[in-house]
């Protein structure tokens, strides 16, 4: 006989399928002037969030770099 375990077992998690709003919005450029947009795909301390969380796709994922570095330089956002 095995001895049981005491280690709780756990759930499983239900990953939901992310998809890129800018393809949703068929965004073809991006507008660095657009401080508000860059921010939600930024931290607290100005990094840029990553496409495994963001779930952009990888087009959008470098405009969207390329437009915050931009946006950095004119102090626009962080």
């Amino acid at each position: 006989m095995k001895p049981s375990s005491t280690r709780p077992r756990r759930k499983k998690r239900i990953m939901r399928v992310k998809v890129c709003r800018f393809c949703e919005n068929r965004i073809k450029v991006m507008d660095f002037k657009d401080a508000d947009m860059l921010r939600r795909f930024q931290t607290e301390k100005g990094r840029i969030l990553p496409r495994r969380i963001t779930g952009t796709c990888f087009v959008h994922q470098k405009m969207l770099a390329q437009a915050v570095k931009r946006a950095r330089e004119l102090a626009l956002v962080l």
